[in-house]
């Protein structure tokens, strides 16, 4: 069952929030819809930060904080335009049911906002994500620089509400780990459907039908980010989302895709054999990489840091390379140099939550974070043998392998969000019969 983050959740994320933003104020916008062709749009999604704080999930929305007030600024409700494009909850919903102390057609924000910083010692705001909204602050800090004279005083100080509001976000609670673990879920079972289409003459994008068939049926709102389905030297591009070739016989095909439900990201990557079988050099570098992310997951522990567990990553796959003689050399002179990048040139994991590259700083005061309780990652090593590549053998080309695991930090541990989705090539075999 899908337990939504409940209004009392929503209200503590303000009630913290605004407790740090001291005598500041605090605006926090909206997306507005997107154009796809002509008079379609593109599918809305709310920004995160928004949805975070209140579960607002219409466009065109500013939410304006003080450390005792609470104001949204929405589409009033509108007889006509929801005949046509659906329900909103209007100036009243923004109160009753998202718990707005005082609420605003969004018409109004230009004429209020100068009132709402005024006498402020900080504005938190984040220029140069939305134009229109950038040019109603500059014109509201103009109006209240403009009565100064008249012992008004203003923002002597502007700055991002990321700091504030993505520090929170960078832990996640418990209701937010449920859903995660929701859509880890529906992953999987996204997964296996379109692992067991993973036959020669098969296409990618039947397997990805096969994805996003799971993610709406089992209650997502889609995929977290453009599922990637790579067939033999098309998984070796690492951001390919064509999806439009066969599959071959004898290839690997590379599946990275994952669930979003209710605003939070599952992120998994598996790689499967066309026609069910791992052979030759294929099943030697999906052992190589399944290797390197043991090794990473081995080192993973509270307090430990990203950078660590590359490291751990790098070190077994460059282990692998020299085996697999795409390199050649000593282990510590290979990794010194880099000489694994033509082959492994991402990082072995980011963070994740509502975004799927999610926020929160990844250095304190310079140097690398602790991964702490609530912390949520991936751990995604791979290996990717470009077949125009000069530097790739003969016998590589056209491999791309890459394994990736949803994880969150506990107290004492860790948990593996993703566990359920096989790995190991006889399980992962067998899975794929089912």
């Amino acid at each position: 069952m899908i337990v939504p983050i409940s209004s009392d959740e929503f209200a503590q994320r303000r009630t913290e929030f605004q407790a740090r933003l001291g005598d500041g104020v605090a605006l926090i916008a909206g997306e507005t819809l997107r154009r796809r062709s002509n008079d379609t749009d593109f599918p809305f999604r709310q920004n995160s930060d928004l949805f975070y704080l209140t579960g607002f999930d219409q466009p065109e929305a500013v939410a304006v904080f003080s450390a005792t007030r609470f104001e949204f600024f929405v589409q009033p409700r509108n007889p006509e335009m929801e005949t046509w494009n659906g329900r909103r909850p209007g100036v009243e919903g923004a109160r009753e049911l998202y718990g707005a102390d005082e609420s605003f057609d969004i018409g109004r924000l230009s004429e209020r906002l100068p009132g709402l910083i005024e006498n402020r010692s900080r504005l938190f705001h984040t220029f140069g994500l939305d134009q229109g909204l950038d040019a109603k602050v500059v014109a509201a800090l103009a109006d209240v620089r403009g009565r100064v004279r008249r012992g008004v005083i203003a923002p002597g100080a502007i700055f991002s509400p990321h700091d504030v509001l993505h520090e929170m976000r960078i832990r996640k609670s418990e209701a937010e780990l449920a859903l995660m673990r929701e859509a880890a879920d529906i992953s999987l079972e996204a997964h296996q459907a379109a692992a067991k289409l993973c036959r020669a003459g098969a296409w990618e994008y039947e397997l990805e039908a096969a994805l996003l068939h799971v993610f709406r049926r089992r209650g997502g709102s889609g995929p977290a980010y453009s599922s990637i389905v790579g067939c033999g030297e098309n998984g070796t591009i690492l951001h390919y989302t064509e999806n439009r070739d066969p599959l071959s016989a004898g290839k690997l095909v590379l599946i990275d895709a994952g669930a979003e439900l209710q605003g939070y990201a599952s992120d998994v990557t598996r790689t499967y054999p066309v026609d069910g079988e791992f052979t030759g050099a294929g099943r030697d570098v999906y052992q190589a990489v399944l290797n390197a992310q043991t090794a990473a997951i081995d080192a993973i522990r509270p307090g430990v840091k990203l950078p660590q567990i590359h490291e751990a990553a790098v070190r077994s796959l460059v282990g692998s390379l020299v085996d697999l003689k795409a390199l050649e050399g000593e282990l510590d002179e290979l990794i010194e140099k880099e000489a694994y990048k033509p082959f492994y040139m991402h990082g072995t994991g980011h963070l994740l939550g509502m975004d799927v590259h999610d926020v929160g700083n990844y250095h304190v005061e310079g140097k690398p974070r602790p991964l702490e309780p609530g912390m949520c990652f991936t751990v995604e090593p791979g290996l990717y043998f470009s077949a125009t590549s000069k530097e790739t053998p003969e016998h590589l080309r056209g491999i791309g392998v890459r394994i990736e695991d949803n994880i969150v930090i506990g107290n004492d541990g860790f948990e593996i969000l993703t566990a359920g989705i096989p790995k190991r090539i006889d399980e992962l075999v067998a899975w794929m019969r089912e």
